[in-house]
């Protein structure tokens, strides 16, 4: 009884000093990942010609595919695009002409 206690703890401890091995985080890696969020930078626009349900989807689109974007968010209501993108890639000023091209002028909201 005493030998399968024994034996069931060594492979418990085992088990989880494995997991925690998977868990562990080097600096290095915490540090790309502090980069990754800090390479990214949010500009509102103002949105103009938005007059049906439609219009937002267009926006959003247009402005999604301007390379570095990585997330779009439209208000309707207030006229106004929200922008997540990498400054490293992507311009506010790219962003603004994907929208106007497509029949929205867009400018940064200050």
């Amino acid at each position: 009884m005493k030998r399968s206690l024994i034996i069931g703890a060594s492979v418990l401890a085992l088990g989880a000093g494995s997991i925690l091995s998977m868990v562990a985080v080097s600096p290095l890696a915490a540090q790309s990942a502090a980069a990754q969020v800090a390479a990214v930078r949010t500009v509102s626009f103002s949105i103009e010609n938005m007059t049906c349900a439609l219009c937002p989807v267009t926006v959003k689109s247009a402005m999604a595919g301007v390379n570095g974007v990585k997330s779009v968010e439209i208000n309707f209501d207030a006229k106004t695009a929200t922008v997540v993108f990498d400054p490293s890639i992507a311009t506010p000023e790219a962003i603004a002409a994907a929208s106007t091209n497509a029949g929205y002028p867009a400018t940064v909201r200050s």
